[in-house]
Order: C-alpha cells, then sequence, then structure tokens
C-alpha cells in the first residue's frame, strides 16, 4: 500500500458507520452532535426525498471555474461526498448533467456545493443528491486548479476530509471524523427515546408533560 492509499484509508469513515448514518435523519444527527455540524439552509435539497450520505472528499474551487471538480471526480473513490467551496459563488453553473454521469460512473454518493448548478431537472431524472445554494444556467471556466482532500468551509462549517456528511430533505450536516460513532450511537438514543414519545402522545400524553414545559406555561 503506497503512502496515499493509506492516508487515504485513515480519512474514509468506517462502512458500517456509513450504513447506521444511512438511516438515521439529519437533523437527528445534528441534534445528538450537540447542535453542531449543520449547513446553511440556503444550502439546499435540488430533488426532493433524495437521501445524501458518506465520506466527504472536500474541493476548493475558484469561483466561477469548476475544473477542481472534475479532478476531483476522477479521483473519487466509491461512496465519496464531493462537498466543494466556490466562494458562495451562486452565478455560474458549477456542475451540471454531465459531471452528473461522470460521478455516477466512480460511484460518488451525492454533491455538496456552497454555489451554483444547472442541469437540474436531468441531474434528479437520473436520482444523484445533489445539494446547492442557487441554480444559475450561466458557465463557468476550467482554467484554475484549486485544492482537493484540503481543510474547507462550506456552510460556515469547518470541513476536514474523511468527516461524515449527511443530507436530506432537512438540510445537510457535517460530523467530524472522529466524533462519528458517538454521534451515530447517541443519535439511536435519541430515536429510541422520541419513538417512545410518539407512542405515549398516541396514548393521550401531551408533550406539555413530557418535555416538562408545564412550569413555563402561564397560570390562568
Amino acid at each position: 500500500m503506497t503512502e496515499q492509499e493509506r492516508q487515504s484509508n485513515e480519512w474514509r469513515v468506517e462502512p458500517d458507520d456509513i450504513e447506521a448514518a444511512r438511516s438515521l435523519p439529519a437533523a437527528s444527527i445534528y441534534e445528538a452532535s450537540g447542535k453542531r455540524g449543520a449547513l446553511d439552509p440556503a444550502i439546499h435539497q435540488m430533488t426532493p426525498g433524495l437521501k445524501l450520505c458518506g465520506n466527504a472528499l472536500t474541493v476548493r474551487c475558484q469561483p466561477g471555474d469548476n475544473l477542481t471538480l472534475h479532478m476531483a471526480v476522477a479521483s473519487a473513490n466509491p461512496g465519496d461526498v464531493l462537498i466543494a467551496d466556490v466562494g458562495d459563488f451562486a452565478d455560474a453553473g458549477h456542475w451540471g448533467e454531465i459531471l452528473t454521469v461522470a460521478a455516477q460512473a466512480r460511484q460518488v454518493a451525492g454533491l455538496v456545493i456552497n454555489g451554483g448548478i444547472r442541469d437540474v431537472a436531468a441531474t434528479g431524472r437520473r436520482r444523484f443528491p445533489v445539494f446547492a445554494r442557487a441554480v444559475s444556467m450561466k458557465a463557468t471556466t476550467k482554467q484554475m486548479p484549486g485544492l482537493i482532500n484540503q481543510p474547507i468551509r462550506c456552510g460556515g462549517v469547518e470541513i476536514n476530509p474523511g468527516d461524515l456528511i449527511v443530507g436530506d430533505d432537512d438540510g445537510v450536516v457535517a460530523v467530524a471524523h472522529d466524533e462519528v460513532s458517538a454521534v451515530l450511537a447517541r443519535t439511536l438514543e435519541r430515536e429510541a427515546s422520541e419513538a417512545h414519545m410518539m407512542e405515549r402522545l398516541h396514548n393521550g400524553d401531551v408533550t406539555l408533560d413530557l418535555l416538562n414545559l408545564r412550569a413555563l406555561v402561564p397560570s390562568r
């Protein structure tokens, strides 16, 4: 194994953790993370109903240039989520159907980008999860190499290669690589607790009691 391959494996989230995260809501993971890691809600799901979950492959592009996204797709491993910082530049389509087809051929799990994308309908028909800040038909250049697998800031969150990225209709959350197992364990506990609460609600209890809110309600 080469040094590059060894480092790549060290950055990757464990397959069992990714499988566990795939069935968990992004909002619950965020809560279990101590309410940390939620990306700016302006970065939203382009095709409702698609789930994104995988290992962060970080990308930093020059605004309005997508050369580094092409480079990242070519170097991606199956299950990677491309998470790209383009400087919040929304006035160009950094991603489209061609890159979607290229990414799916490499078994990339999805894209998160703090900028604009295009070919939204075609990407949706291909069932490729994309979370973006905006839609823009304007073209990009392909001239300026950026950075791959370096720390970035996307949607107000610091993200490192190998962090866990989970996105659904509620938004995107990032979990630091060394916290993934513990956060997922707390998420499972939270999901079990909420399932029990909803059972009690069906049986006649009310949220004011279950959440200990009675003391906050003004007396009549």
